[in-house]
């Protein structure tokens, strides 16, 4: 095992040392831990989204340690250890490469489609009773409706074409519009969860698109505020045609994507 993996593992332990350890590595578990490993899974996308190989190199570390807390804790518990979680993902990426790793000859069909395939065939040796079993509760809600969706497109159960999430999308406004109360919320959700599947038909993810928007909304935002305190006025005492007279600005100060 490499020496800085070897002494990770090894300050893990000193960490929970009952005795000698840290009294707040001590006091966690699982389920108080899994907040930062996804906030540090996060922050692993944040800084390749900004392109910074120092800081994609660090949060990766931070990353890993989490991996290696919750290792550490199973070890604890007698279930499982850091070398078991290595080996189980060593088996399954060799049993879902068989034309690489084993004698199947490539099946021809696209990767995505290959890959899920044999995802499928394991949770049926698992015992899944549901195309959706093993759609993970804590994945971003547009990420999890857009993974149902697909779940249920590969058994049948899905527009042929683009025309009916469209339509779908148009129904649910309208009901929307019409809901009062707590049937607000509900049709809220139904909403969204068909923009979901019109975006899905048109082969654009939702999670990227609204990445996307929010951060188009950010960057203009902050030059909205910019060009405010240029003028000598705070942006929140400019009146709301004020406002979007800026935002027009903005807008039309960015360059044009070419046709």
């Amino acid at each position: 095992m490499p020496d800085a993996l070897d002494r990770l593992l090894r300050i893990m332990i000193r960490l929970r040392d009952p005795v000698n350890g840290c009294d707040w590595d001590r006091a966690q578990t699982f389920a108080t831990i899994v907040p930062h490993t996804i906030e540090e899974a996060y922050e692993v996308a944040d800084a390749i989204a900004r392109q910074d190989m120092d800081a994609i190199r660090d949060e990766l570390g931070d990353l890993l340690f989490q991996v290696v807390f919750h290792a550490r804790m199973a070890e604890e518990a007698g279930s499982f250890d850091f070398n078991d979680v290595a080996q189980s993902m060593v088996d399954k990426l060799v049993a879902r490469h068989p034309h690489i790793f084993g004698d199947t000859p490539d099946s021809g069909l696209p990767r995505e489609e290959r890959w899920e395939k044999i995802k499928a065939e394991e949770r049926a040796a698992n015992g899944a009773t549901s195309a959706l079993e093993g759609v993970a509760l804590a994945l971003p809600g547009l990420l999890r409706a857009e993974k149902l969706q697909k779940r249920a497109a590969r058994v049948g159960f899905d527009w042929p074409d683009t025309t009916g999430p469209a339509d779908k999308l148009h129904e649910e406004i309208a009901e929307f519009d019409a809901a009062t109360g707590s049937d607000k919320v509900e049709e809220a959700g139904d909403l969204l969860f068909s923009a979901v599947n019109l975006l899905r038909a048109h082969g654009i993810s939702a999670e990227e698109a609204m990445r996307a928007a929010n951060a188009k909304f950010e960057r203009r935002f902050r030059a909205m505020e910019t060009a405010a305190e240029i003028s000598g006025a705070g942006f929140d005492t400019l009146g709301l045609d004020q406002q979007e007279e800026l935002w027009q600005q903005v807008k039309a100060s960015e360059p044009r994507k070419p046709a």
